[in-house]
C-alpha cells in the first residue's frame, strides 16, 4: 500500500516536497513514479525513478524545477517542487512498479496511491 502526502496550497513561485511511503520492504525495489491529474484531464506523467536510484525521469514540463529522489531505508521516494506554477495545480499519485522501463507509461505500474491535493494560486 502507497501512501502519498505533503500537498497543500502555495502560491506561485512556492515550493512543495511530496513523500510517497510504502509499508512493504519490496518497495526497495520498485521503480516508482509520480504522475498528476488536473480536473477533467488524463494522468499524466510527472517523474520517475528506478528502484536502485540510479536513473530519473522527467517530464519535459518539469525538467529544472521538480527532483524525484528515494531513500530506501525509509521506504520512500521524494518529489521536491520548486518554481511551482498555476499549471501544475493537479492531484498528484505516485505508483510502484516492478520494471525499470515504460516508466513514463501509467501500464507499467502495479500499486497506486491515493493521491495528495497540490493547489499553485497565482
Amino acid at each position: 500500500q502507497l501512501q502519498a502526502s505533503g500537498g497543500g496550497s502555495v502560491q506561485a513561485g512556492g515550493s512543495l516536497r511530496l513523500s510517497c511511503t510504502a509499508s512493504e520492504r519490496t518497495f526497495s525495489v520498485h521503480s516508482v513514479g509520480w504522475f498528476r491529474q488536473a480536473p477533467g484531464k488524463e494522468h499524466e506523467f510527472v517523474a520517475a525513478i528506478n528502484w536502485w536510484g540510479g536513473d530519473t525521469y522527467e517530464a519535459d514540463s518539469v525538467k529544472g524545477r521538480f527532483t524525484i529522489s528515494r531513500d530506501n531505508a525509509k521506504n520512500t521516494v521524494y518529489l521536491q517542487m520548486n518554481s511551482l506554477r498555476s499549471e501544475d495545480t493537479a492531484v498528484y499519485f505516485c505508483a510502484a512498479s516492478p520494471n525499470s522501463d515504460g516508466l513514463t507509461n501509467t501500464n507499467a505500474y502495479t500499486y497506486w496511491g491515493q493521491g495528495t491535493q497540490v493547489t499553485v494560486s497565482s
